[in-house]
Order: structure tokens, then C-alpha cells, then sequence
């Protein structure tokens, strides 16, 4: 068998660049060059679950590279960082480690060598033959992500697949280990971090700088090897059992979780796959950690000493407003505003896939706009006030929600004066007051940035206070039509709910500034 679909030589990363969008392809080392001249507008073979694994591979990769050069900047032509790649498998010089399809007793890319070569062992699994089914979310039914859609499949929709499967993967099963960057198997490994104006390739420089300056401090603090230590966890064999001791790692080391081997009958593309009895880092180690491993993305709980974990819920303005301004995480080195940074057009983006027992809850992305006086404060790290302002809006927001559903209780009651609602009103309130603070989540973070950065803040709260109002009223009044139907009970419920509604503005319990304001008028 000879190599096959070399990133080191082939053109195989189909890319559209930031000028027209006009598509171009690129060499792994000439990707390099054109990421650090920001000419690339995205990656079209790129599915939004794998975005986090890809700019987190090509971060740590193009640092590790650039360290063992010694160079703090990037390489200005593609033989340069082919050079540089090739130096990270001095064992291999022929580039055999670059290829998605190589003997199956050398390295392939993110594949490590059978030994011996034998895969016959293997042969009682079906072959693989969609990338997508590879890299699949685990989920109990196949309608959260369609499974076996990519038919004709090209060489980077494999090397997508195969990096978000060998460093972001949870444990689906006995025999198929997670990753050691998060939290036991039935985590997920986040992405949060700060994304300046312009392309992909903005953010690719700025954390490769991120990542060599926290080089030492990282092997200091989490036991690396700070010199020679294992950055590719592909080139050595595994038989299923073997595994790396954390201490033997370079910091930015790539690992992988999953025994894979690629093979091609003419132009088609097929995954082998088996087990292994334990994963490719020390169980016990992983374990101990927690997730905790100096992942430049990952925010770490500081009571716990865990790293975050994802649910289905996802990043919803509540946990954003903890993760931005609150106290229990310690943010990561790339969430961390630096002097170098921008002082206009930052966003805050957050990425995982939620993690779930033996399964997965969907895949959850935010971006979160970050205001000039926002960037001043959490650059010096002076966050208590814009922790204050948001926590305020977030109660204010249950206040107005709780209001909306006992008038919506009220509502499907019958307009029965009372508090205790039978379980039907309780059931179809919730469905109603749901969607309202969805919502207010979805405008949380512009509405925030307005008050702070105004001259006049409680003048912009008030206002929000005004709208939110006004649109609790509405999703009430929406409700009207899922109410009772008699004339009689209709009229009594509608009335009944209404008043409700607004005695509740106006009685100071839920947001005294309303009160005020009504009383004023």
C-alpha cells in the first residue's frame, strides 16, 4: 500500500476566500500561509459541530511547530511550514504521518500504526463509508443529525471527520474511550474564546500567540513536558492497550481517542474501526483531572476543579452572564482580553456539543458582541459592576416570566382567583412563558451592552423594563385563542388574566421601577 491524500502535498482543504468567496484549495502548510494573511473567508466542507476541533487543531499544531523552530512568528512560505510539520515527525520524513491513507504499520494522519500491520483482527466491523457516519452525534434517533448524507464524499470532508472524532469525542460505549480534554466520558470538550474582526485566520493568530506565551506556564502548572514531549499521539503504535502518561506531553499536544484506519478501493474512501480496552491516555490520570488539562478553550468550575460541561440547555444567557462576569470559572487564556486585542469588534463565541449519558444533546454555539466599555472592564479584569448589571437583568427577566405565567395560569384556570392551579393550567402555562424568555435570551446580551455603554442606564432599564412588558402582554394575549371557549368563561378568564398581569406591574413586587413609572403617570 502506498500513501495516499497527502496534506503536505496535495491540495486537499477546500476553502472560500474572504475577497468574492471564490473557492481554493490549499495544502495543510499553504493553508498556513494563507490563515496568517487572513485570505480565507471559511471552510465549506465544514459542519458546525466540527468547528471547534478544527480551530483548535490548527491552533496547536501551527504552535507546536513554531516553537520547535524556535520562531514567534508565522512562516512566510509554504516549504518553510512544510518543514516545520515534517520536523514534528522526524521519524517519518517521507510524510507518511500527513497522509489520510498510508501502511497500515506507519502512521497516518490522526490514525496511529497497527502493529504489525495486522488488521485482519478487525475485519468483523463494517467498513465505514461516509465521513458523517464516522463523525456522527450520538443521538437515540436519527433526526437530530441525518446520518450517511454526504454520498460523494472528498478527501477533507474525511479529515474534518477524523479530527472531530479523535479529539472532541465523549464515550459512546465499552471499548470507544472519550477524549482526556473534559470532564469522563459523558462530557463534551467547549470552545470559548475571543474571536477579533475580520476572517478565521484573525483568530488563528491571536491564539497561536496565546498559545506560545502560555507554553511555560502550562507545563509548569499541569506536569507537561515542557521539551521533546509527545505532540502527536498518532505516530506511536497502539494495540488498544498502551497508554500516555500526561507527564510525557507536550502541552499542545493532538491526541487521539478512537483506533482508525482510512482505506480506498479505487477513488472511494472507507473507515476501518475496533475498540480498545482503555483510552490512548492514562485512565486514572484523565480521571484525577477532571477535565482540567490547561486547555487553552476550556473554562474550569474553580470550587469543583472541573472543567465546564455542556448540557442541553446550552450556552443560555444565565450561564453566558456567569462565564463572562461571574466568580466560579476561571476562564481560559483564550476567553482573556489582552492589550493587543482590538478595541472595536470583539465577539465572544462559545462552542460544544452538550454531552449526555451515552448520548448526545445537540450541538450549541454562541457569539456574543462585546461593547467598548464591556472590553475596558473585563481587559483589567474589573468585572464585579457588569457582573451586577447582568445578574439584575436575569432576576428581572424570572420576575416578568413568573408574572406572565401565573397570569397565563389564571387564563387557563377559567379566571378563577386563585393560586393553586390544577395541573392542565400549569402544563399550558409553561408552554406559553417558555418561548418569552427564549426570547429575552436571544436580545439579553444587545440590551446589556445598551444600558452599560449609555450616559443615562436606569433610563435604558426602564425602557427595557417597558418592552419587556410589552411583550409578556403580547405572548398573553396570544394565549387568548388556546383558552376557554364558552362566551361566558371567556370573557371572565381573558379579564381575569389581564388584571392579573397589570396589578402585578403595578403592586412593586415585580419590578419596582414599573411601579414607579405607572404611579408617576
Amino acid at each position: 500500500m502506498t500513501c495516499r491524500y497527502s496534506l503536505l502535498n496535495e491540495p486537499l482543504i477546500r476553502t472560500r476566500l474572504a475577497a468574492d468567496g471564490s473557492p481554493a484549495r490549499y495544502t495543510l502548510p499553504g493553508l498556513f500561509v494563507a490563515l496568517a494573511g487572513d485570505t480565507i473567508r471559511d471552510f465549506p466542507a465544514l459542519r458546525p459541530h466540527q468547528r471547534h476541533p478544527w480551530h483548535a487543531f490548527l491552533v496547536q499544531l501551527a504552535a507546536m511547530a513554531l516553537h520547535k523552530a524556535g520562531q514567534s512568528q508565522p512562516f512566510a512560505s509554504e516549504a518553510d511550514w512544510k518543514a516545520a510539520l515534517l520536523a514534528l515527525t522526524p521519524d517519518y520524513p517521507d510524510g507518511e504521518a500527513w497522509c489520510l491513507i498510508a501502511p497500515h504499520n506507519k502512521p497516518a494522519f490522526m490514525q496511529a500504526p497497527v502493529p504489525d500491520g495486522n488488521i485482519s483482527e478487525w475485519g468483523n466491523t463494517t467498513p465505514t463509508s461516509t465521513p458523517d457516519l464516522l463523525d456522527i452525534l450520538v443521538t437515540s434517533k436519527n433526526h437530530d443529525l441525518k446520518q450517511e448524507r454526504i454520498r460523494t464524499a472528498y478527501p477533507d470532508d474525511w479529515l474534518f471527520a477524523l479530527i472531530s472524532l479523535q479529539t472532541a469525542a465523549p464515550f459512546p460505549g465499552r471499548g470507544n474511550y472519550g477524549v482526556a480534554r473534559m470532564n469522563g466520558g459523558s462530557s463534551s470538550r467547549p470552545g470559548l474564546g475571543i474571536d477579533p474582526p475580520g476572517g478565521p485566520g484573525r483568530r488563528w493568530w491571536r491564539d497561536v500567540r496565546i498559545a506560545l506565551a502560555e507554553r511555560i506556564t502550562m507545563a509548569d502548572d499541569f506536569g507537561y513536558a515542557a521539551e521533546e514531549g509527545v505532540s502527536l499521539l498518532w505516530l506511536a503504535p497502539w494495540d488498544g492497550k498502551s497508554a500516555y502518561s500526561f507527564t510525557a506531553l507536550d502541552p499542545f499536544f493532538i491526541e487521539i481517542s478512537r483506533r482508525i484506519r482510512l482505506v480506498a478501493d479505487d477513488e472511494l474512501i472507507k473507515a476501518l474501526r475496533t475498540t480498545s480496552t482503555g483510552p490512548r491516555i492514562a485512565k486514572e490520570e484523565s480521571k484525577s483531572r477532571k477535565g482540567n488539562t490547561g486547555d487553552l478553550w476550556t473554562p474550569i468550575e474553580i470550587a469543583a476543579g472541573k472543567s465546564l460541561g455542556v448540557s442541553g440547555t446550552g450556552f443560555h444567557y444565565k450561564r453566558m452572564v456567569e462565564l463572562l462576569f461571574g466568580p466560579n470559572y476561571k476562564k481560559p487564556p483564550a476567553q482573556i482580553i489582552a492589550q493587543g486585542d482590538d478595541t472595536e469588534g470583539l465577539t465572544v463565541i462559545a462552542r460544544a456539543i452538550a454531552g449526555g449519558q451515552s448520548t448526545t444533546d445537540g450541538y450549541h454555539e454562541r457569539r456574543i458582541p462585546i461593547s467598548p466599555k464591556v472590553r475596558q472592564r473585563l481587559m483589567v479584569r474589573d468585572t464585579d459592576e457588569l457582573a451586577a448589571t447582568a445578574t439584575q437583568r436575569v432576576q428581572d427577566i424570572a420576575k416578568m416570566r413568573g408574572l406572565l405565567w401565573t397570569a397565563t395560569a389564571t387564563l387557563f384556570d377559567n379566571g378563577a382567583a386563585k393560586d393553586k392551579f390544577s395541573d392542565s393550567a400549569k402544563d399550558k402555562a409553561n408552554i406559553f412563558s417558555k418561548p418569552f424568555e427564549q426570547a429575552e435570551d436571544a436580545r439579553f446580551f444587545d440590551e446589556l451592552n445598551a444600558e452599560i455603554e449609555s450616559d443615562d442606564p436606569d433610563k435604558v432599564r426602564l425602557g427595557w423594563h417597558l418592552s419587556m412588558a410589552e411583550r409578556a402582554e403580547t405572548v398573553l394575549r396570544n394565549a387568548f385563542h388556546a383558552g376557554p371557549r364558552s362566551s361566558e368563561q371567556r370573557y371572565r378568564a381573558r379579564a381575569a388574566a389581564l388584571s392579573r398581569f397589570h396589578g402585578g406591574l403595578r403592586s412593586g413586587n415585580v419590578l419596582p421601577s414599573l411601579t414607579q413609572h405607572y404611579r408617576e403617570q
